[in-house]
């Protein structure tokens, strides 16, 4: 059986060099083979948990004498799975003239060996490194993005030679100019200008719109498209590097260039703590030593307070104050269906007093439903139910969205398929098909108005229009089955989700502005965001324009962004939040966000919102513990009015507090 090409894709190693020049994570490095890439996979988080469970066992094992080897034993290794790493980091900082909280870390765990506690050290080391891979195995899936927009494009395209013959080519060798050919079902390598042939092509990977676009001669087809029926002829008019999925990309970077670098300020505080609490150290240690006349070395001494100072100043509650806040939201949303990528995602959902929706497949289900049928003229019952198993014969070996709302339609109703004698596909247009009625045979048209209307009289044309734009008001699309004399009007709708509706009414209750951003046609947009109450609404728009357009609005304010299309990509990232819908979200528009509705849970938006805000109390809370924590504890072991055993209790006491405190999220 032949590999299909996602098939391809996923079992061939990257080349070494497109591998160091993506950026991802190290278990997709083409040197590991498939069973040591699994083991790969958040490795850190695995030994951070593995170094945990050790260091338990030595705390149980250090309470119990003829034990107590064995627990010694025990924090060795939990030294060499916890602390070698930061060990290696902290150098490799320190060899840059880079002092942070690593190497704070670092220094305290392993100073704590000096002055007789290592079990202290350890828990610092463990919790520590919980911390940093936690955070690492959360933020890794953003280096994703980029990879799997240009899966989304074929690597290769079928070119015509000057002598007629078609031959396989690289799409990257392909110049302006070429001609290509795209046969029916193919997706459309490179942007081009049809040349020859007519056929309908979906661009739902491109707009998000699930509707067929007719393309003849003299019309542009972008890359990403879906050919559908018939085959084209493409003259190229932009390279790989600049074909609509590679502006895309350039988008969706630029977008996540232009969020705000908080993680960067946070860098540049730890730094500026790290440094100071060291000086201070190292300062107290002198001063102990030669100001006040106290011993360097023993217990009680400057160097002994100065270690104190600085394992009691080390920022273990303040390491964990948030990540554990974070981490208990973050596992009460993904019971919910809702998977938010990093914490800190919580912080910008609460100070977002904008909400911007997509529209298909965000606010509606993105799928046609046929709502029935109208006739122009007066037809009997008989008559019209045996079009219908015409039109079900006709649509159920085609691959339009049109098809399936007609065939789910019919067959709901009871039909069967009427036989026919031979189908024709129209590219561009719809189906032609012949088949016997009473002994003698006739041809049966199911097509769009601008086949249909040239195959009826005048006087029917101008009812039909005025027919189907009324339909059209009402933000329906349509498809018309002729049969002979005979005509039915299918109408079709996109309808809202079931409970979009009370989510809306709870958000506009709660103070947010919503707005409403469509690829789709005005008169669609706007009947959508008249049945949802939307006031503010924008049609037509390419991804560039939702680009704009969220990137304006982020100007003034902070915004979320709901899609879940690829073309929703660009402003998803650009967005203070991205919020992609999960099972018929695309994957880049996954990629770009920062939330996914796993199950397009939209439902769950208001709660989440809610989420968001209790979890900024709780990091406000936790911030206030472990500072407290810190002062509380480091001072007095500074100044010896306690023993160092009360300072350690008093730090991680703060400690406890903070991780009992936020894990009070995951019940609420």
């Amino acid at each position: 059986m032949a590999s299909t090409p996602s098939e391809i894709t996923s079992h061939t190693p990257k080349l070494f060099e497109e591998f160091f020049e993506s950026g991802l994570e190290e278990s997709n490095s083409p040197f590991l083979t498939p069973s040591s890439r699994r083991w790969s996979i958040n490795l850190n988080l695995k030994a951070s948990i593995f170094a945990a469970v050790l260091l338990a066992l030595a705390f149980l094992f250090s309470w119990i004498p003829t034990f107590l080897p064995y627990s010694h034993a025990l924090l060795v290794f939990v030294y060499f799975f916890a602390g070698i790493p930061s060990l290696i980091e902290s150098i490799e900082d320190l060899l840059d003239f880079q002092i942070n909280i690593d190497v704070l870390m670092t220094l305290a765990a392993f100073g704590s060996v000096i002055i007789g506690s290592p079990m202290e050290g350890a828990l610092l080391l463990v919790l520590f490194s919980l911390s940093a891979a936690m955070e690492e195995a959360v933020t890794a899936s953003a280096k994703k993005t980029i990879s799997h927009l240009h899966k989304l494009s074929p690597t290769r395209a079928c070119v015509i030679t000057s002598t007629g013959h078609t031959i396989d080519r690289a799409i990257k060798e392909i110049s302006k100019g070429t001609k290509i050919l795209i046969k029916a079902g193919e997706l459309v390598p490179l942007d081009g200008v049809v040349i020859k042939g007519t056929s309908s092509v979906n661009l739902v990977h491109l707009t998000g719109e699930n509707m067929p676009i007719t393309k003849t001669v003299n019309d542009e087809v972008p890359a990403g498209s879906q050919n559908l029926e018939g085959t084209l002829e493409l003259k190229v008019i932009r390279t790989s590097s600049d074909s609509t999925l590679a502006r895309i990309i350039k988008l969706v970077t630029k977008a996540q260039d232009a969020k705000p670098k908080l993680q960067r300020w946070f860098d540049r505080l730890s730094r500026a703590y790290a440094l100071t609490i060291i000086l201070a150290a190292a300062f107290f240690a002198a001063i102990l030593a030669l100001i006040f006349h106290l011993p360097f070395f023993g217990v009680g001494g400057a160097l002994y307070r100065s270690l104190a100072f600085l394992i009691a100043a080390s920022p273990c509650a303040l390491i964990i104050a948030i990540p554990i806040a974070y981490l208990s939201a973050i596992s009460s949303c993904a019971n919910q269906g809702v998977l938010l990528k990093g914490g800190i995602i919580l912080d910008a959902l609460a100070s977002c007093q904008s909400i911007a929706f997509d529209k298909t497949g965000t606010l509606t289900t993105g799928e046609l439903k046929c709502l029935g049928f109208e006739s122009l003229e007066s037809i009997d019952d008989d008559h019209i139910q045996w079009m219908l198993k015409v039109a079900l014969s006709m649509e159920q070996n085609a691959i339009h969205p049109i098809a399936h709302a007609i065939i789910n339609y019919t067959k709901n109703l009871g039909l069967s398929p009427q036989p026919l004698d031979e189908i024709i596909v129209i590219p561009g247009y719809g189906l032609q098909a012949a088949l016997k009625e009473k002994e003698r045979t006739v041809t049966a048209y199911l097509a769009n108005l601008e086949f249909i209307k040239e195959k009826i009289p005048e006087h029917q044309v101008t009812k039909l229009i005025e027919k189907i734009h009324s339909f059209q008001l009402q933000g329906e699309l349509i498809a018309l089955l002729l049969i002979e004399s005979s005509l039915l009007i299918f109408r079709f709708q996109d309808d809202l989700r079931s409970n979009v509706q009370s989510t809306l009414d709870k958000l506009k209750k709660n103070g947010y502005r919503l707005l409403m951003l469509s690829g789709d046609h005005e008169l669609s947009a706007k009947k959508i965001a008249q049945d949802t109450g939307i006031t503010e609404y924008y049609s037509q728009l390419k991804p560039e324009d939702k680009l704009s357009i969220i990137s304006d609005l982020s100007k003034n304010e902070n915004l979320a962004m709901i899609g879940d299309g690829i073309n929703d990509a660009p402003a998803l990232a650009r967005a203070t939040v991205g919020i992609s819908m999960g099972k018929v979200g695309s994957g880049a528009a996954m990629d770009a966000a920062d939330v996914v509705l796993l199950h397009d849970n939209i439902e769950k938006l208001d709660w989440l919102m809610g989420k968001a805000k209790a979890t900024q109390k709780i990091v406000k809370q936790n911030l206030i513990f472990a500072t407290m924590a810190i002062f509380t504890a480091s001072i007095p072991a500074l100044l010896g009015f306690v023993p160092l055993w009360i300072a350690v209790l008093i730090h991680e006491g703060g400690t406890i507090l903070v991780g009992l405190n936020g894990l009070r999220l995951i019940k609420r």
